[in-house]
């Protein structure tokens, strides 16, 4: 009886897994597969050639860039957020909860709106410029809008805060007093954080790797408000085969590649944590 009552309880999580995640993603893995027709939808003859496709010079240094950008972002994003995360789970509880709040109140507002709030920052002539020549550290505007260099801070902007909970989350759990320990006998404030912190909250920096460098690669619309449309990432080709070119085959086997890339992603976080946290994901 015991046995039915927890079936039962776990039956929507496997029903709502069933038809939300597994279906999807075998629909757009079939799809893949499929060719696309003359007029709109597609013809159900088994071809390669979407797959093929991808390996064209025009498609692959798509991909190249898109993990450049990752990789760059993510970068810059453990910088700013493990100290981050770590001092905060090092300060009061009530600093703490103030710290928090800060890095909850952007999500109260729509991301879309947030990103054209940087608009109003790089613009020629915008806030920031106004700063830097009322500084007189620049004579004439800047053209920060539409660069690479604004589609980075936007990435940063956006992933940053998963990077920080994720960090805090590890670094909360720790025992201080290690550290304190390691100090007592001998060893240098470096090395005592490098040795006990550090190996210590290793988990929760790798999950933030994860939660950052995956999202990274697909959020084209920092991409195309921030950068102009200079800058395509792999959400942009497929946002545009399935609104402009309405190749729906080969958008979703764009889309089946990312997938594979950000599940190799998860297995390799798992594989050097040894833990499982991400594996609702896969």
């Amino acid at each position: 009886m015991k046995r039915k009552g927890n079936w039962l309880l776990l039956a929507p999580i496997y029903i709502f897994t069933l038809l939300f995640v597994a279906l999807p993603i075998l629909y757009m893995f079939l799809l893949s597969f499929l060719s696309r027709a003359e007029v709109w939808g597609v013809d159900f003859d088994f071809t390669l050639d979407n797959y093929g496709r991808i390996l064209e010079p025009l498609y692959l240094n798509t991909f190249v860039e898109s993990l450049k950008l990752a990789f760059l972002s993510t970068g810059l994003i453990v910088m700013i957020g493990y100290p981050y995360g770590y001092f905060m789970a090092r300060m009061s509880d009530v600093w703490k909860r103030r710290m928090m709040l800060l890095i909850m109140i952007p999500f109260w507002t729509s991301a879309l709106i947030r990103m054209y709030g940087w608009i109003i920052m790089f613009r020629s002539n915008g806030v920031l410029d106004r700063v830097l020549m009322g500084l007189h550290i620049t004579e004439e505007p800047l053209k920060l809008l539409y660069t690479y260099p604004a589609v980075v801070v936007g990435m940063i902007y956006a992933l940053l805060p998963f990077m920080i909970l994720a960090v805090y989350s590890s670094a909360e759990k720790l025992d201080f007093t290690l550290v304190e320990a390691a100090r007592d006998l001998g060893a240098s404030s470096f090395m005592a954080f490098w040795t006990v912190s550090f190996k210590l909250t290793l988990p929760g920096l790798l999950s933030g790797v994860v939660l950052s460098f995956i999202p990274s690669m697909g959020l084209f619309f920092i991409a195309d408000i921030l950068g102009g449309n200079k800058i395509v990432l792999v959400g942009s080709v497929i946002q545009e085969q399935l609104t402009k070119g309405r190749n729906l085959p080969f958008a979703a086997a764009l889309s089946a590649v990312l997938m594979i890339l950000t599940s190799l992603m998860i297995r390799l976080y798992r594989k050097i944590t040894g833990t499982k946290e991400l594996e609702g994901f896969m």
